[in-house]
């Protein structure tokens, strides 16, 4: 399995464009959030020469601007993508998703594709929802800001398989306590304490940015 960081607050690799928010894709057909901006957004793809057309599956972490904000600009390159969203924040995207694209309302955990599965809404204030990617190591967790708390959505992709890596972004997440099993440790965007999380955890830490790929 591969993780492609495509939009991110900073960038890894020349060429590409930052933008405050979060996108990335796994292997080459699930998209996990858009960034803020959908021409920065497939700006990017065309630099890490991604087809927007092989996308089968778009799966929005929450309601935020800065992780749907690209999904219009997407759905004029491929309107044949089936698009993953919160109850809480469907009814905007009822207005925004061509009738030939399939919207599905997530509302409990469930399956993307193979080895791809979503926490279904965690949280109570801000729901979100979090990719849980299951291989031979056990399951690589990606997040989109974390409202929930970073504990809480850990410990519901736990439900899916012994959690050995996290990427995304961390919010204002500060219990580190709870990352010391974790292997590999990637905050990206809205995340408060990268510094001190790279400090703490020199081994497991990885610097994210777009351009960025875990495999």
């Amino acid at each position: 399995m591969k993780i492609t960081i495509v939009y991110d607050n900073e960038v890894l690799k020349g060429g590409l464009t930052a933008g405050w928010g979060f996108s990335c894709l796994i292997d080459d057909d699930v998209l996990f959030d858009t960034g803020d901006d959908g021409m920065g957004l497939l700006h990017n793809m065309r630099e890490l020469s991604i087809d927007p057309g092989n996308i089968k599956s778009v799966v929005l972490s929450h309601g935020h601007g800065d992780h749907i904000g690209g999904l219009p600009e997407l759905l004029e390159e491929n309107q044949k993508l089936t698009v993953y969203a919160l109850p809480s924040f469907s009814k905007w995207l009822e207005s925004q998703i061509p009738a030939k694209t399939k919207l599905v309302e997530v509302r409990k955990p469930m399956q993307i594709r193979e080895s791809v599965f979503t926490t279904g809404p965690l949280g109570t204030r801000f729901e979100e929802q979090s990719l849980v990617c299951l291989d031979k190591k056990g399951a690589f967790v990606i997040t989109g800001c974390s409202h929930p708390g970073l504990g809480s959505i850990l410990s519901a992709a736990s439900k899916f398989g012994e959690v050995y890596g996290v990427i995304g972004g961390f919010h204002g997440f500060s219990d580190f306590d709870i990352l010391k099993e974790v292997k590999l440790i990637s905050p990206c965007h809205c995340t408060s304490h990268k510094e001190e999380l790279a400090r703490m955890f020199p081994k497991q830490h990885l610097r994210c940015g777009a351009g960025l790929v875990v495999k």
